[in-house]
């Protein structure tokens, strides 16, 4: 069996607290095959970019690599979180169109191929990550690597139009021609990258999705949505309801019904809109109030980036308005927290939750929208409220699916998720499992590297 390379942003190195749903399933990917995982090792540091550190763990080493300030500031903060983070999340009035965070991104990225193209074989099965490091696999052909590459872009796909704003798209989305398979995360973002390579790169596209270059040669297409390990979920949920702190909050809620949202605080995750829906919910639904109480986890990212401080003082406000105007001597409405929660702990709460809120603006998929339905007793499941601009829509249909904008339409979904009939709940519960555990995380690993390597798909 041919050597599985993982590249990404980041590495979940052995020993370190990276527990989400992509380090699981590569870990297990790789933990199968053995392999190498490569990728920034999270150290800034003052000296140039590129010392690289290695270490191992069974049949899986893991190379990492340090940047330094300038070039951490350009390539991550700048232009992935700054330029194309916005752009590809349709919200084109935050685009920062800076040239000199451009050129540091490419920069980072051709310093990623240096380090990289060496310890690669042609006979490896080369597996790039999301939005950082897009030209990654154009780099590394230049480089002579032949090897099988395959991209998985874990955000959303824009229109074309939309992306047609970034001024010299071309030279960026067109690397996107170098790989052999690109994988996204619903249908709908799979044929808008077709009609970019059509309108913009001059391409055709065969009855299987084949974009076809003009020049020749062909760039395999597919919608491959992340999953999450159901059974591990259900596991944690269920144990944890004896942790301290799942006790602790059940015991504050004085019997109340609990809704939950946990989001990191990013403006794509739609929390001021949520917030104002919990407050529409109050005032539409008087007879609820004092009957359910919301708690909104928010860990805070990217804390430097100006954006990001003005939703933080936004949803800080927002609170403090609702909980002035609707809250009583013993019932706090919103209870919102700023800070980390280990993720055993975050499955207690979501078993807890009788309403799970997931009204992103945009999102490609939203893991803790399955994670919810995992966590969720069986005998007694909560409800999930689901935006329909979450990848997972498409999957989890039986959710209450909600236009994120409409506020009206996601307080009388919350009353409605509050009111539902256990039968109902289960048949909801039980219609979401069957996705969330027929392609699991590791069904997604075997189906896109399936796909890339010829054994499948």
């Amino acid at each position: 069996m041919s050597r599985l390379v993982v590249v990404s942003n980041r590495v979940a190195v052995p020993g370190e607290n990276r527990a989400g749903g992509l380090a699981v399933g590569l870990e297990a990917a790789l933990g199968a095959r053995g392999g190498l995982w490569f990728g920034w090792s999270g150290k800034v540091v003052r000296e140039d970019s590129g010392r690289l550190h290695e270490q191992e763990a069974g049949d899986v080493k893991y190379v990492t690599m340090d940047l330094n300030r300038a070039d951490h500031d350009a390539y991550y903060n700048g232009f992935a979180n700054r330029t194309l983070w916005p752009l590809l999340h349709s919200r084109l009035d935050l685009v920062d169109y800076a040239r000199e965070t451009r050129a540091g991104y490419r920069r980072v990225n051709m310093l990623f191929a240096d380090r990289l193209a060496p310890l690669l074989r042609d006979d490896d099965v080369l597996w790039i990550h999301d939005y950082h490091l897009i030209p990654l696999a154009a780099l590394l052909r230049d480089r002579g690597v032949r090897c099988r590459i395959g991209f998985f872009l874990h955000v959303p796909m824009p229109s074309a139009d939309l992306v047609s704003a970034l001024p010299e798209h071309g030279r960026l989305f067109g690397t996107f021609f170098a790989y052999d398979l690109v994988g996204f995360q619903t249908v709908r973002d799979a044929d808008r990258f077709r009609t970019y390579a059509r309108i913009f790169g001059g391409a055709s596209v065969d009855a299987d999705g084949v974009v076809k270059l003009p020049g020749g040669g062909s760039v395999a297409v597919g919608a491959f949505p992340i999953g999450i390990d159901a059974h591990r979920i259900a596991q944690q949920s269920a144990a944890a309801i004896n942790k301290s702190a799942v006790r602790a909050l059940r015991e504050s809620l004085s019997g109340r019904r609990l809704a939950i949202g946990v989001d990191r605080l990013d403006y794509s995750k739609g929390m001021p809109e949520r917030f104002r829906a919990f407050a529409r919910f109050l005032e539409r639904h008087p007879a609820e109030r004092g009957k359910l109480t919301f708690l909104q986890i928010a860990p805070v990212s990217r804390g430097d980036v100006a954006e990001y401080q003005h939703l933080r003082d936004q949803l800080e406000g927002i609170a403090g308005h609702i909980n002035g105007t609707h809250a009583a001597p013993d019932w706090t409405p919103l209870r919102y927290v700023n800070r980390n929660f280990p993720h055993p702990t975050l499955t207690g709460f979501y078993r807890l939750a009788s309403v799970g809120l997931v009204t992103p603006l945009r999102d490609g998929m939203n893991l803790v929208a399955k994670e919810y339905v995992a966590a969720q007793d069986p005998d007694d499941p909560g409800v999930l409220v689901l935006s329909m601009l979450a990848g997972a829509a498409a999957e989890l249909d039986a959710a209450l699916l909600v236009n994120p904008y409409d506020l009206d339409g996601v307080a009388d979904a919350i009353a409605r998720a509050a009111a539902m009939p256990l039968a109902e709940r289960r048949e909801r519960w039980e219609s979401m499992m069957r996705p969330i555990t027929g392609y699991d995380i590791h069904a997604w690993c075997r189906a896109f590297l399936g796909r890339l390597t010829g054994s499948a798909g």
